[in-house]
């Protein structure tokens, strides 16, 4: 594969670190850091990363190699950027073996690692970095240090957990790795903690310092920042939000954006697409793309650095034959061409078209209705605004298809350029040049409860091209 096509294909999968990138191996992506101003991530030569991840919980687990490369190179044709798997995976991973007849560990033990079962983690890893994919990956379920309600057994303890973290760190010390520890529970003891903290420290020590670590919390609370905000081997936090699909959670999200010390916030699982809304299909239903369009735009407009998707028969990997969670829908492989996947890659291309490391939240652009539950409104219907810290640009999300006025001396430039982003199909379409006093009222271009919208305000004299097309001016 020659460094042309590596170029292409960093492209294709979203990575914008392209300076690095023409020079990257099949098997070498630009390592990720912090930014200066500790809200988002960028990569060696300083430019941005944009987060947009997949939860593929089960991807180690319950994939052969064949179907492995199906679901990445899908993933990467869609803009994807981060692939969310667990070594030691929730649904019996240490028990049920791979599809090669492998487990992961001798005797349950994380010190006693089985060489066959890694090869095949190598050969999924070496794949995605191939397609200019990094793999988030956790190096166990949560279930495995602190069971509660799941399958267990609890294996780890903090000398265990060091040298787990330090063997998988020098393994991967040279791949496009993020780690993310946890897996979905909360950390309830100092031994929790401490088993977390040593294996997070061993990870650290293994790779030398080379990928950034994170935690996958439990959802409805501050994630990560609740345990170990203050910790530096801690580099950003991620959020659960949760899968009611039906309130606004993301606003955890911008109470973890406002903590200090500064870290980049991230939404690691918010609602899965085709997912029993809270829980209870009888009475909610399963999600739509709509329901999963809205958290998208919600987290990144308060702060988010990025975002992750997932669908409901993806994270387990669903297929006939295999024992269902919660309802899925559909095979994973036929899920995987759903309309809310395949939208995901236009919230990235929108952010990418603008300046990205000055945005900032700003809800105060929008102009309160005489009754705030309308505009900026509440729930699934609130409106909510993203900014430029220069004020060169300006937007704000609709999630429904009601006017709403919006304050113009938000641009401090020029005239305003106005337009209309849409979210379903990542085509946007000018409105007109205004001035930058005032406010003003618009109404999106189609008045339904499903039909969301972005409006887009631009300093003129920038010349930015239409929303959502990649170059930069």
């Amino acid at each position: 594969m020659n460094r042309f096509r590596i170029a292409t294909l960093i492209a294709m999968a979203g990575v914008i670190c392209l300076t690095a990138a023409k020079a990257a191996s099949p098997a070498q992506l630009p390592r990720l850091k912090v930014s200066e101003n500790k809200r988002f991530l960028i990569c060696e030569d300083g430019t941005p990363f944009f987060w947009l991840g997949d939860t593929a919980w089960e991807l180690f687990h319950r994939l052969n190699r064949e179907e492995a490369e199906r679901y990445l190179k899908n993933r990467a044709d869609k803009g994807f950027t981060v692939i969310q798997a667990v070594v030691l995976a929730e649904l019996d991973g240490l028990h049920d073996p791979n599809p090669y007849g492998h487990t992961p560990l001798k005797n349950d033990d994380p010190t006693q690692p089985n060489e066959e079962y890694f090869k095949h983690v190598d050969w999924i890893v070496n794949k995605a970095n191939e397609l200019g994919l990094y793999i988030g990956m956790l190096p166990t379920w949560g279930d495995k240090w602190n069971r509660g309600r799941g399958a267990g057994p609890e294996i780890f303890t903090p000398e265990n957990a060091a040298a787990y973290g330090e063997w998988l760190g020098r393994r991967y010390k040279d791949k496009a790795i993020i780690w993310i520890l946890g897996g979905d529970r909360n950390v309830e003891t100092d031994r929790q903690k401490d088993i977390l903290r040593a294996m997070g420290l061993g990870l650290r020590k293994g790779d030398g310092g080379a990928h950034l670590i994170t935690l996958h919390p439990r959802g409805g609370g501050h994630g990560s920042a609740a345990v170990f905000h203050n910790e530096d081997w801690m580099d950003f936090n991620m959020l659960q939000n949760g899968h009611s699909g039906i309130s606004n959670n993301h606003v955890f999200t911008r109470e973890v954006y406002d903590l200090k010390p500064v870290k980049p916030v991230l939404d690691g699982e918010p609602v899965y697409e085709d997912h029993p809304l809270s829980f209870r299909p009888q009475d909610n239903g399963h999600s739509i793309a709509a329901d999963v369009r809205r958290p998208l735009y919600w987290d990144l407009f308060s702060g988010a650095f990025g975002h992750t998707y997932g669908h409901h028969s993806v994270w387990q990997m669903y297929a006939p034959g295999r024992r269902p969670v919660n309802g899925p829908l559909m095979p994973w492989y036929e899920a995987l061409d759903q309309p809310g996947a395949g939208q995901m890659q236009y919230g990235r291309r929108l952010i990418e078209s603008r300046p990205f490391l000055t945005r900032i939240p700003d809800d105060s652009i929008i102009v309160p209705h005489e009754v705030p539950t309308a505009v900026p409104g509440a729930g699934i219907k609130r409106y909510i605004a993203t900014r430029d810290e220069a004020g060169t640009y300006a937007m704000v999300y609709a999630p429904v298809g009601r006017a709403f006025t919006v304050r113009m001396d938000v641009i401090k430039g020029g005239p305003v350029k106005a337009w209309w982003y849409n979210p379903r199909n990542g085509e946007a379409t000018a409105i007109g040049e205004f001035p930058n006093q005032g406010t003003r009222r618009f109404l999106p271009p189609d008045p339904g409860e499903q039909l969301d919208w972005v409006l887009v305000l631009d300093d003129a004299t920038k010349n930015y091209p239409p929303p959502g097309q990649r170059g930069r001016k």
